[in-house]
């Protein structure tokens, strides 16, 4: 469980489109503010899931064997499978537009996480909240809350894995929080061109971890489907 968990939170904290978009939060008026919002919005959606996945289990996880246990590795087998197929749609999508400068047409969870979408959401602070949640890796979050699944909260070490789970999963958003309040006007400049640079990098980042997470999900859940 452990391992799995801090592979999934890598890979959200690593979604380069979740960033882009919180950039963009805290270079517009209030950023600060709105930044703060975002982060417990994203934060909030983890605990949600959390406390809803131990509250269905009472905390022990599903005995080895059982139809809810091999149900869940299913999902998650499903998962990685997804990642995968959506990984290679991703690769296939790029190398056919290579050379184009015109782009095809976006999947929704795109549409709603670029920049012109991000400025429509980014005018209040409740707001930077909400989009928080609309941006979440919903895929990703799925197979970690599958993974909690096997958390048994008798032990202190278990809360100790969750609580890492939540702080790694936003780890990037709180670094660049953390930097906008110490140095708000140098962090905008710079947090802007790193935008940039993520954005012409996007394809392959979003490739890659779908791929190389999808892959370890397959692997896991066959193993121990049939182990």
């Amino acid at each position: 469980m452990v391992l799995d968990l801090l592979l999934i939170a890598l890979a959200i904290t690593l979604d380069p489109l979740p960033l882009m978009a919180f950039v963009l939060v805290v270079a517009s008026p209030r950023g600060v503010w709105k930044g703060f919002s975002f982060v417990l919005g994203w934060l909030a959606c983890f605990v949600v899931v959390i406390v809803a996945v131990l509250s269905l289990t009472g905390g022990r996880p599903p005995p080895p064997k059982s139809p809810p246990s091999t149900a869940a590795l299913a999902a998650k087998l499903a998962i990685g499978v997804g990642l995968v197929v959506y990984g290679a749609y991703r690769h296939r999508r790029g190398a056919a537009r290579t050379g184009s400068p015109r782009r095809s047409g976006s999947s929704r969870r795109e549409r709603a996480r670029s920049p012109g979408a991000a400025r429509r959401r980014r005018d209040s602070i409740a707001a930077a909240a909400g989009l928080a949640v609309l941006l979440q890796p919903w895929g990703l979050v799925a197979a970690g809350s599958l993974t909690v699944l096997e958390a048994d909260t008798s032990h202190s070490s278990t809360w100790l894995v969750l609580v890492t789970f939540c702080v790694l999963a936003t780890a990037s958003l709180l670094a660049a929080q953390s930097y906008v309040v110490c140095a708000p006007t140098s962090a905008q400049h710079r947090l802007l061109a790193l935008r940039t640079w993520m954005r012409s990098r996007e394809e392959q980042a979003v490739v890659l971890g779908s791929l190389v997470l999808g892959l370890w999900l397959i692997g896991k859940s066959v193993y121990d489907l049939t182990g």
